[in-house]
């Protein structure tokens, strides 16, 4: 179950999806077609963090750095069907090291900076790993040991840009003159190994090929609109569905020029955007929210240049998608998609309504709907009533929504199929309702994850509606929503909220925000905690598990 068929291959195929060009191919293109334009920008604050030296290079420059560092992975052995494992945050190595590996036909495990040895060590046993590419790093100078540690068994060799250590070997930045061999292997090989948030258990594998990660680079292109004369900046790590599918990937499709840049630094971030004229950019919704009232902030700053920032992983505050779109004249595209290739966006060009933007998605992939957009064939969908595995045909309706098509992958790693239903369509977990509007156009309106939501008194509470109305008061930063424990209810709603600087919130004043947004009364928190920060994963989710112990007493 979830492997691909003959015929579904035919139809990606033929689609225009799918094709013969693996990821490195695509650089080839682009080193042909554009070797002087500049390709790939280092942060300007890099050697606050990482070790080496800013990188500004062309789309030859970059090629060549490529070849070299294949040629170095080649001589430690490193070919086709080795698995190397890749630590380091969003800098120039991190994107040569990535191409590098699967120019020589290996596979990229690529891991969050935040992972430590537990994490690492399970990945590096889970995912068969032989070799391990990172570097020295200020922030965690504990980094190169703990993998010679962990390499030790099973054994392994560590890869280190710069001055190697004990139980190291070096590798650098070098440029050796591109090839153009177009790399080993096919484009329906796995060409990586990601991993889930791991926000409840132990993170999981995801295979992805080639073909998989251009299909995700081609509906991003293709639904945002990005060209080769873009500029984009990537904040998200290069590791995931967010960073590869959503930036890297895109631009090997299209040839824009991506300017890198983390861990978060907000004038960093801003800065670069003015400096390097960047037109398209991501940032999670409770960041929008707060730029967005920092007026004095943002005049520091020359936005003029950008056209739209994409968001997701939580419903939108529309008033935030409203407010860009109103003031700065950008577009808050909503996103929506998992590291296993569930994609979904509704753009301005889709859904003009801001309101309507920030809550819903064209139900694209439906055999009942139809939407004048260039992503109409990536994937089917279907909404399954959780209870009776029915198909949810009629508005109104609640159930999970579960993908199948061409950006979706083909199974866990050690994984016996239960990530798929019996028709073959991944199963996210994520709950959605059917939604007509009145020209009977159909959306799919994300209510919440199954583990996310409050049933209070046998009623069912989406703790992220509730999360992106609270989002919208001026004086919430961030804010989580959970269960507590609730006596005879069975559950109450508990708020977690982050407070901007000079603010002070007590319950009654979420409750009275809530109550102006005439939400029904027994979706009112009963329980709040003030928080300097809330905890999250390396891939930035909300630990919730965390949080609910605030409650327990």
């Amino acid at each position: 179950m979830g492997e691909y068929q003959a015929a579904e291959i035919d139809s990606y195929v033929a689609a225009g999806w799918w094709g013969d060009d693996t990821l490195t191919a695509k650089l080839a293109a682009n080193i042909a077609a554009r070797p002087t334009a500049t390709a790939l920008v280092d942060a300007p604050n890099r050697h606050q963090w990482c070790a080496g030296e800013s990188h500004r290079v062309t789309w030859a420059e970059l090629g060549d750095l490529v070849q070299g560092t294949a040629d170095q992975l080649s001589e430690h052995g490193v070919g086709v069907g080795s698995r190397v494992g890749i630590q380091l945050p969003n800098v120039t190595e991190l994107v040569v090291s990535l191409l590098a590996v699967l120019e020589v036909g290996a596979i990229a495990v690529p891991f969050p900076i935040q992972h430590r040895r537990h994490e690492v060590e399970t990945g590096w046993v889970t995912a068969g790993l032989d070799t391990f590419v990172s570097v020295a790093r200020p922030d965690r100078p504990d980094q190169i040991e703990m993998l010679v540690s962990v390499a030790a068994d099973p054994p392994g060799s560590v890869l280190v840009f710069g001055e190697a250590d004990n139980g190291t070997e070096r590798i650098e930045i070098r440029a050796v003159p591109w090839r153009a061999d177009g790399g080993a292997g096919s484009a329906n090989d796995v060409a990586t190994v990601c991993w889930t948030s791991g926000t409840t258990g132990t993170p999981k594998g995801v295979p992805r090929t080639h073909n998989a990660w251009v299909a995700a680079g081609l509906f991003n292109v293709a639904g945002i609109g990005l060209e080769a004369d873009d500029a984009v900046l990537c904040p998200f790590p290069l590791v995931n569905m967010a960073g590869i599918g959503g930036m890297l990937v895109p631009w090997l499709v299209s040839g824009f020029r991506l300017v890198l840049h983390q861990p978060f630094d907000m004038p960093t971030f801003l800065g670069q955007i003015a400096q390097e004229r960047v037109t398209y950019t991501v940032a999670p919704p409770a960041l929008l929210s707060q730029l967005l009232r920092s007026h004095e902030t943002l005049a520091r700053f020359d936005l003029s240049s950008m056209r739209a920032i994409g968001s997701g992983a939580a419903p939108l505050d529309p008033g935030m998608v409203a407010g860009w779109q109103g003031e700065y004249g950008i577009e808050v595209i909503n996103i929506f998609g998992s590291n296993e290739g569930a994609a979904m966006l509704a753009t301005r060009a889709l859904v003009e309504d801001p309101d309507l933007r920030a809550r819903m998605f064209p139900a694209i992939g439906r055999p009942d709907c139809e939407w004048d957009t260039p992503v109409a064939t990536v994937n089917r969908t279907r909404l399954v009533d959780l209870d009776t595995g029915a198909d949810i045909e009629e508005p109104g309706r609640l159930g999970e929504l579960r993908f199948r098509g061409s950006t979706v992958f083909g199974g866990y790693l050690d994984s016996d199929g239960h990530e798929f239903d019996d028709q073959g369509f991944y199963r996210t977990g994520d709950l959605f309702e059917l939604i007509a509007d009145d020209q009977g156009r159909l959306y799919y309106r994300f209510v919440d994850r199954a583990k996310d939501i409050i049933i209070r008194g046998g009623m069912n509470i989406s703790a992220s509606e509730i999360e992106a109305l609270l989002l919208g008061h001026q004086g919430v930063r961030d804010v989580a929503v959970v269960p507590a424990p609730g006596g005879d209810l069975g559950e109450i709603v508990a708020a977690v909220i982050v407070v901007e600087e000079g603010h002070a919130l007590e319950l009654e004043d979420v409750i009275v925000h809530l109550r102006s947004e005439n939400i029904a009364s027994y979706k009112l928190p009963e329980r709040l905690a003030v928080v300097e920060e809330l905890p999250r994963n390396p891939l930035g989710k909300v630990l919730k598990s965390q949080l609910r112990d605030l409650f327990l007493t």
